[in-house]
């Protein structure tokens, strides 16, 4: 796996920098204690009804698995993180594992891994019991061509050293045997699931939903787990006072999450013309959007777009400006952004890592940018 990274490294560099980021600790226990929060929120019995009750029929279906690689993406505010947004099957996690020992700190990156296949062996035992876990699908669309391609063969080197079968596979290469689905005639017994068809609506992943609806597979992330935790409409949720408290939360709950959450709104056309005028303090998002697509700052609008935006059921959410950190690259300081993900498995921080970009959003194409460790000061 060694050899895999060094390879990757020198097809892909702009996915790695060469900085360290470094904040403090008390700044690593306001993380920690806002994703706390958000948790306790989102296990309300009222909160999900409300959120489930908007979301596709297959969310709705009770599962026990958690969801593996929550990512809560924060910007590093003087007065605290801010949380821009979570997203369900976070990539890079097992990238920033071996990043650690890159920069030197190959027991923490062994660490991280281990925790990894912890994560995957607690799923399959949340919905299994004792049944031995043998092999794992890491399944995505056209996974050869995918950014982050890569890493689905760091995991299925990562698996089979612990004792786990594992394939990478389109959906089309899965069929369904009765209640089971094969890959080249093998069963699957889990799916690491990294489509973005989140509710397994599209036809090509019609076989994989019939069988995880009859309980043939294991799934994770779910569509639960995103209805949940990563559509962007739950901010509106968590950073409106008034329905905070008529959900049952209690004030202290209320003031750290009006204080982490940048405000939330439902962007329509009724009230275009007043959010075109403030548009510089917006970030327009569609509400199940991912990897910043089709994301965009107001200050950066251009007319057009914006009438895309009222017609697209859009959210805004206030802008929160993103800390900069100094970054020698050829030699010169240069300053970048860090957005900050906290890698999170059932309300737990596994990983931080930071994106270091220049521009509206992250890229991967800012020399000197990409993935960065983060260590506490």
């Amino acid at each position: 796996m060694k050899n895999t990274f060094a390879l990757l490294c020198q097809r892909q560099p702009q996915l790695f920098s060469a900085a360290d980021i470094l904040i403090p600790a008390a700044a690593r226990e306001s993380l920690a204690e806002a994703i706390a929060v958000i948790e306790s929120v989102i296990a309300l019995p009222a909160y999900q009804a409300q959120v489930l009750a908007q979301a596709p029929e297959i969310a709705r279906m009770p599962v026990k698995a958690h969801g593996v690689f929550m990512g809560y993406d924060f910007h590093l505010a003087v007065d605290g993180p801010k949380l821009i947004e979570i997203n369900t099957n976070a990539g890079g996690g097992l990238l920033n594992a071996y990043l650690l020992a890159a920069h030197g700190h190959a027991a923490a990156g062994a660490d991280v891994r281990a925790a990894f296949v912890d994560m995957f062996r607690e799923e399959w035992r949340l919905e299994r019991g004792d049944t031995p876990l043998r092999c794992i699908a890491i399944v995505d669309e056209a996974p050869a061509g995918q950014f982050l391609a890569p890493e689905f063969e760091l995991f299925r080197d990562l698996f089979e050293e612990h004792g786990i079968a594992a394939v990478i596979a389109d959906p089309q290469d899965l069929q369904r045997d009765g209640d089971t689905l094969l890959h080249a005639g093998q069963p699957i017994d889990l799916i690491y699931n990294r489509l973005t068809d989140f509710a397994l609506d599209s036809t090509v992943n019609a076989q994989i939903r019939a069988v995880f609806e009859v309980g043939g597979v294991v799934l994770t992330p779910h569509p639960r787990a995103h209805a949940l935790y990563a559509d962007k409409r739950n901010l509106m949720l968590l950073s409106d006072a008034t329905t905070l408290q008529a959900l049952g939360v209690d004030a202290a709950t209320r003031q750290t999450l009006l204080a982490t959450i940048p405000r939330t709104l439902a962007v329509t056309p009724a009230q275009g013309e007043e959010f075109w005028a403030g548009r510089k303090r917006w970030f327009f998002k569609p509400p199940a959007g991912f990897g910043s697509r089709a994301a965009y700052r107001g200050d950066k609008l251009t007319k057009r777009v914006f009438e895309e935006i009222l017609a697209g059921g859009y959210i805004a959410q206030e802008i929160a400006l993103p800390s900069e950190h100094a970054v020698q690259v050829a030699g010169e300081e240069t300053l970048m952004k860090a957005d900050i993900r906290c890698y999170v498995y059932n309300g737990s921080i596994q990983l931080i890592a930071a994106r270091l970009y220049q521009g509206q959003t992250t890229n991967f194409r800012t020399p000197g940018g990409g993935f960065a460790p983060v260590f506490v000061a």
